[in-house]
């Protein structure tokens, strides 16, 4: 099929890593795995000078290592990436942190929430939406409790393509409203997470498979208003682009890789995008090591926790941290490769309660960091895994917060 590159007229296959069934295009596959690309772009070459590297295209300047947007007049794009990477610590004085007795954090947080939409969801918004373009793709739909949502409505509004967001019906306003401003339609749908998700797949065609099938385009003849799934959990697309915060924190630090990254961890898209993407720079001979990766769970909710150590760790209180509602997903759609992730680089997975991640953002917000509550569980969780000893006092960290305050 296609090119040796694994493309089929400009755009690349996609393969199922279960059973290695190809498809041109398509949300998930037959046996019902989710799909990921045939191949992943890897840079010829040394890496680039950091002092020289034209990094102006913001997270497209590693456009290298993305299976997306190979013509750049298909990227749908705000000019997003390259958040800052600052020292968490620096201009904190004396107190520590807001309640004056907690240790400095000793990390680097990557400020993921001055992306446009004000989260880090921007990242795999900017190339999903640029795969639709090259699909010639005219609507989608997503599901999310916000942040995805609302950068899913934004680029499709950049994009010119219509978009419909299926929302818990307690999601927030501030995130509604993002949506709506975009132009998008936000669907409400009483129940659980999942229940919006097996709402939002049966739009596409009411049987949980793409319209496309086989032909792999977006639509299936004789539907007259087809749906293409945008999913930040299904679609490969979408780790694409969230894949390129390994990218910006090794160009940061000098081509030099982090010891440990602790990200929050719902269905995975930042947690198993940093993966991806510290795994393509080592093969690309950028850097010489992939970080230990640790995901930050929603006590009660935290399938993750509870697959590595039991359901005591995952439910220490036996009471749902409500506070992380980004972070609240049951059944992760990527779960074993968030569990094969965490083995691989000598990670693990926390959970982290309501009251340990209030008392952080607390601290975040005395600090300067105007973040939203579920940013909280990524630096609350360091400070479990430094107490465990997971973590060294002395080793190199990066926390991504992940979403604004202006969204509380």
């Amino acid at each position: 099929m296609g090119s040796p590159d694994g493309s089929s007229e400009g755009v690349r296959a996609l393969r199922c890593p279960e059973c290695g069934e190809t498809y041109r295009d398509r949300w998930r596959c037959r046996c019902g795995a989710p799909l990921d690309f045939a191949e992943a772009p890897i840079p010829d070459g040394p890496a680039p000078d950091p002092q020289s590297f034209d990094a102006r295209d913001g997270l497209w300047a590693f456009d290298g290592f993305l299976a997306v947007g190979d013509d750049p007049a298909d990227r749908v794009t705000l000019g997003e990436g390259l958040t800052p990477l600052v020292d968490a610590d620096r201009g904190r004085g004396a107190a520590a942190n807001a309640d004056g007795d907690a240790a400095p954090w000793n990390a680097s947080f990557k400020l993921e929430y001055v992306f446009p939409t004000g989260s880090f969801k921007d990242r795999g918004a900017t190339t999903t939406l640029t795969r639709a373009r090259e699909l010639g793709v005219e609507r989608v739909v997503e599901d999310s409790s916000g942040n995805a949502g609302a950068a899913v409505a934004t680029y499709a509004a950049r994009a010119g393509i219509d978009a419909e967001v299926y929302v818990p019906a307690d999601a927030k306003e501030s995130k509604l409203a993002a949506i709506r401003r975009a132009g998008a339609e936000p669907v409400r749908i009483e129940g659980s997470r999942r229940d919006v998700t097996e709402a939002c797949v049966a739009a596409l065609d009411g049987s949980g498979d793409d319209p496309a099938g086989d032909a792999g385009g977006p639509a299936a003849d004789g539907d007259d208003d087809p749906a293409w799934y945008a999913s930040h959990a299904w679609n490969p697309a979408f780790f694409e682009g969230t894949a390129t915060v390994a990218y910006e924190i090794a160009y940061q630090r000098g081509w030099d890789a982090p010891d440990a990254v602790v990200t929050p961890l719902g269905h995975g898209t930042l947690f198993l995008g940093a993966y991806r993407g510290f795994r393509r720079l080592e093969r690309a001979g950028w850097t010489d090591s992939v970080p230990r990766l640790y995901g930050a769970q929603a006590a009660g909710v935290a399938p993750i926790v509870r697959a590595l150590h039991g359901p005591d760790a995952a439910d220490p209180e036996g009471v749902v941290n409500a506070a992380a509602d980004g972070i609240q997903i049951a059944e992760p759609v990527r779960d074993r490769e968030i569990l094969s992730a965490a083995d691989a680089t000598d990670g693990d997975a926390v959970a982290v309660t309501e009251a340990a991640a209030t008392r952080e953002l607390d601290r975040l917000h005395a600090a300067g960091f105007y973040t939203e509550p579920t940013c909280a569980v990524a630096p609350a969780a360091l400070r479990t895994l430094r107490d465990r000893g997971e973590i060294g006092p002395d080793e190199d960290v990066v926390v991504p917060l992940t979403g604004s305050g202006l969204k509380g």
